[in-house]
């Protein structure tokens, strides 16, 4: 008995005295760009950044856009230029409304299989029609499943872009229901964090579930003393 005593006592010990992880070490990215790439906030401020996905449509992000109105909640939005394109109303709403726009390239590449070259157009093409109809530059981008590197976040910064990724994943493209995606969130909440969630998707995608999930994660972390912010405002701590 004493020995698994002792045991116990020595696998709490070490436990505690590993460092926490922070995203330095977590996001190798951020840790060599820190002025150029954000995964989470260096803060012990309980804040969070809601961020949505491969918008806009007419199916899923208005009722995202509902939910937050509801709350008064400000979330950032990458789009897709072709969506934008599609449905020009929507992007217009989401700017209307006061919420940030970012670009998540013109079709939805994986940049890290491409080029350089291929970015480039993406983004800028993207930019053509964010500008279009927003009439607004933005300076934030978001790879498509989160692939970057070292040369795509140099060449964004000489495009004057800052990239963002995030530090919990709803896997709400997986169609889940609103108590998994509330679940996925509770699960990894933390100071500073920046979530990942979907506006739009493929037409087999039910997401449904994420704005349910917002109707019901909005107030609850709000009780336990969160305040929700944009990315700009989440950088600028």
């Amino acid at each position: 008995m004493k020995k698994i005593v002792a045991s116990l006592v020595f696998i709490l010990c070490y436990f505690s005295a590993l460092p926490s992880i922070d995203a330095s070490t977590a996001y190798p990215l951020q840790s060599k760009h820190p002025d150029k790439m954000i995964y989470k906030a260096n803060t012990n401020q309980k804040v969070i950044a809601l961020t949505f996905d491969d918008g806009p449509d007419r199916r899923f992000t208005p009722q995202i856009l509902d939910v937050l109105n509801k709350h008064h909640v400000k979330g950032t939005f990458f789009l897709l230029g072709t969506r934008v394109e599609k449905y020009p109303d929507v992007a217009k709403r989401i700017q209307n409304e006061g919420h940030v726009i970012g670009n998540h390239t013109y079709w939805h590449p994986e940049l890290t299989k491409t080029s350089v070259k291929n970015m480039k157009w993406e983004v800028k093409k993207n930019e053509e029609a964010i500008q279009s109809i927003t009439n607004f530059k933005t300076q934030l981008f978001r790879a498509p499943y989160g692939a970057l590197d070292d040369d795509l976040v140099d060449e964004l910064s000489k495009m004057g872009y800052r990239g963002v990724g995030w530090s919990i994943d709803t896997e709400d493209w997986k169609s889940l229901s609103s108590k998994e995606i509330k679940q996925n969130i509770l699960n990894d909440i933390h100071p500073g964090a920046i979530i990942l969630m979907h506006s739009a998707g493929h037409w087999t995608q039910d997401l449904s579930g994420t704005a349910e999930a917002l109707d019901e994660v909005i107030p609850y972390l709000r009780k336990k003393g969160y305040e929700f912010v944009t990315i700009p405002e989440l950088w600028a701590m």
